[in-house]
């Protein structure tokens, strides 16, 4: 089965700063502000959408294309890449850029500053759809270039392939008549419960409006676990997927990722249903969340299998 995982390609370089940013900001002097904090040290890992859901996809046997550009700094992150078994050849490089890279540095009290230099993804990547075998792709369309979103679903459309939109992040960029054109005709419209009041919002759409247009909605809500909405006889129906337990929790960065990761899987199975799929994704998305960094986890089959039939009494795959 092909796999097609379009969105970003990004560093996130996190720094530690041991102090807090209220005891350097002067509240009354803001309009001149500034500022030099001196950081304990500098992590650099991989991420982005399209990253950290084709690595995840990795872990669990499948070898997705990710579609995307980087930066001439991407030498470090292709070599991750392949050695988890993913291909870089539809990865566009463009010479004069960075790779996007998100830049946190996080103080005592666990505040935040972020600074994010899209850099490549301000360029459209590329990719013969018309090679494809719609019966035998399935596709995500992730927060990323926001040219290559709206006109892959576009080709996506017209080829006949399933996809699963994803605007995640993107959502501010788009107008209501933009979103309703990329959810309808989707196999799966997903969101976090905050990303799915803006996109009703921006749209004055319902949840069932979504669920006709596409053909299921998924709300993921952290901790509370996640909803499945979908059409069966004629009539909607609503399924709640409890989280999963994690043997501890360090770092919910790329957890919804993970979940994407799972979800992909899980539809890929041979007569599995989307309720079936969203418990994969809810495990998977277990194990992103015990260590800091979206790309830092590890599970096998075996312990895949373990956690899932620990959380819903059966076997994942």
């Amino acid at each position: 089965m092909n796999i097609i995982v379009s969105g970003s390609i990004a560093y996130d370089r996190i720094m530690d700063f041991p102090g807090k940013f209220s005891d350097h900001i002067l509240p009354d002097k803001l309009h001149i502000l500034n500022v030099c904090f001196m950081i304990n040290e500098l992590k650099e890992n991989f991420g982005g959408t399209a990253g950290n859901i084709a690595y995840a996809l990795s872990l669990l046997g499948e070898s997705p294309e990710i579609v995307a550009a980087a930066g001439h700094d991407f030498n470090s992150y292709g070599n991750w890449l392949r050695n988890h078994g993913i291909s870089v050849e539809f990865i566009k490089i463009i010479p004069a850029e960075f790779t996007a890279g998100a830049y946190i540095t996080t103080d005592l009290s666990d505040n935040q500053i972020t600074s994010f230099n899209p850099g490549a993804m301000k360029h459209s990547s590329s990719y013969d759809f018309n090679s494809l075998d719609p019966q035998k792709t399935i596709a995500i369309v992730a927060p990323g270039n926001l040219d290559d979103m709206f006109n892959f679903i576009k080709i996506y459309k017209q080829r006949g392939i399933s996809y699963i939109f994803d605007p995640g992040q993107s959502l501010p960029a788009w107008d209501g008549h933009q979103l309703i054109d990329m959810i309808t005709g989707a196999k799966i419209f997903i969101s976090n419960d905050y990303e799915l009041v803006l996109t009703m919002e921006k749209t004055g759409i319902t949840e069932g409006d979504i669920t006709s247009m596409a053909g299921a909605l998924i709300t993921t809500r952290a901790e509370k676990g996640s909803t499945v909405t979908f059409k069966r006889e004629g009539s909607l129906q609503t399924v709640n997927i409890p989280a999963v337990t994690p043997s501890k929790v360090s770092d919910p960065t790329g957890a919804g990722d993970a979940y994407r990761a799972g979800l992909i899987k899980g539809l890929l199975l041979p007569e599995t249903s989307i309720v079936h799929a969203a418990k994969m994704g809810a495990v998977c998305a277990s194990f992103c969340v015990e260590v800091h960094g979206t790309q830092n986890y590890t599970f096998t089959r075996q312990s895949f299998n373990e956690r899932f039939e620990a959380g819903f009494s059966q076997t994942a795959y």
